[in-house]
């Protein structure tokens, strides 16, 4: 995995962005064992929040993930009447490979549906399936998965090779269940370790996490992947809201407590300062690296967890907020003061994306999604 340091000898260039999609990642919902992540999906409150990311974020794009076929519906035709390019994503985990096929052949039939409408859709087959998903590798968890596939340093390059070759197998017959409704383009969210066959895939989406570890090597392993030849595509980057959090960014969020039962986020595992300016900076110095070194789009992760509540007042331990990342604090109870009829306040990172973002031409395609019939939502005026 490509990473590196919060710090950066490059100049920060403040000028146009470059990339043809700005995006940002949003959650409907991620499904594990049947429970989702995100309880509620008002219809009114997507439509704003995504509203929102057009206008007051200026982006052009939105990859909408999650793990229910009609939650992800809804929001992609938001995201359609609102102008914006969508990457339609269903979020698989903890699934089967043939449960994850059944998950991805419905939701094509959906997006090429909202496609025929005029929308742009980008259809995303998995987002690092291997590791979040039964059956690519032995383990129950995600951290077992990794151990097994990386822990033995004698077995790595083999286990990594028969990994390589049985995802690869998977996403063909993917791909082929994808195609039998979806005309569109498609595209697949990889780990850097996954070595995916592009061939079959219009786009290449990979998730680029940048810590301390690699510092030297981030921006010429942009570059690297741009020279490819096919449209690159950055997705998954960004960081949590403690101070430090930037320099171990892939896994910044691992400082929470979980019910053993029920997995649900409890509390934070010690006492952490916030630093809210720390993960505006890290987004600030990675758009700016994705803009000057070509890359297609780019894609915030994320404008909100909604399992990550921000509370402020108590046991600092009970700030699960610093453990998020996204771009807004989840209120309890309440709405913020930025947004009064929505219930999160924008954190300093937004500021920062939407300052980026701000420059360029808009490249928005509105489209008649009245055409899907009585689901469709009323749409906006251009």
């Amino acid at each position: 995995m490509f990473v590196s340091s919060l710090a950066s000898t490059e100049p920060i260039n403040k000028g146009i962005t470059h990339m043809r999609g700005k995006g940002m990642t949003y959650d409907a919902g991620f499904v594990r064992n049947g429970r989702a992540s995100r309880e509620d999906l008002d219809p009114e409150v997507v439509r704003r929040e995504l509203a929102i990311i057009r206008d007051d974020l200026h982006c052009t794009a939105v990859h909408i993930v999650g793990g229910d076929a009609d939650r992800l519906e809804l929001a992609a035709r938001c995201a359609a009447e609102l102008g914006l390019e969508v990457w339609y994503s269903p979020y698989p985990l903890e699934l089967t490979t043939a449960e994850i096929l059944s998950l991805f052949a419905e939701c094509a039939r959906r997006a090429e549906r909202l496609r025929q409408t005029g929308a742009e859709v980008v259809f995303v087959t998995g987002v690092e399936l291997s590791l979040m998903n039964r059956e690519f590798l032995p383990g129950d968890t995600v951290w077992e998965r990794l151990e097994f596939l990386l822990g033995n340093p004698d077995a790595r390059s083999e286990r990594l090779a028969e990994l390589i070759a049985r995802l690869d197998d998977f996403l063909a017959e993917a791909v082929a269940a994808v195609r039998e409704a979806f005309r569109g383009k498609l595209t697949y969210c990889a780990i850097p370790f996954e070595r995916i066959d592009w061939t079959p895939f219009d786009i290449m989406s990979i998730e680029l996490i940048r810590s301390a570890e690699v510092a030297d090597q981030f921006r010429a392993g942009v570059r690297d992947l741009v020279a490819q030849g096919k449209p690159l595509a950055i997705t998954g980057f960004g960081t949590a809201t403690w101070r430090g959090a930037a320099d171990l960014a892939p896994r910044s969020n691992e400082i929470v407590e979980y019910d053993a039962t029920t997995g649900d986020p409890i509390r934070l595992n010690g006492h952490y300062a916030r630093d809210e300016a720390g993960q505006a900076a890290y987004l600030s110095e990675l758009l700016e690296i994705f803009d000057t070194e070509g890359v297609d789009s780019a894609f915030v992760f994320l404008f909100a967890l909604h399992s990550h509540p921000h509370r402020p007042g108590g046991d600092p331990r009970d700030d699960l907020d610093l453990a998020s990342l996204g771009i807004v604090k989840v209120l309890e109870g309440r709405h913020g003061d930025t947004y009064p009829d929505m219930a999160w306040e924008p954190k300093a990172a937004f500021a920062a994306v939407a300052g980026h973002y701000a420059s360029g031409n808009d490249t928005r395609i509105r489209c008649d999604t009245s055409l899907l019939g009585e689901r469709s939502l009323p749409v906006e005026p251009a």
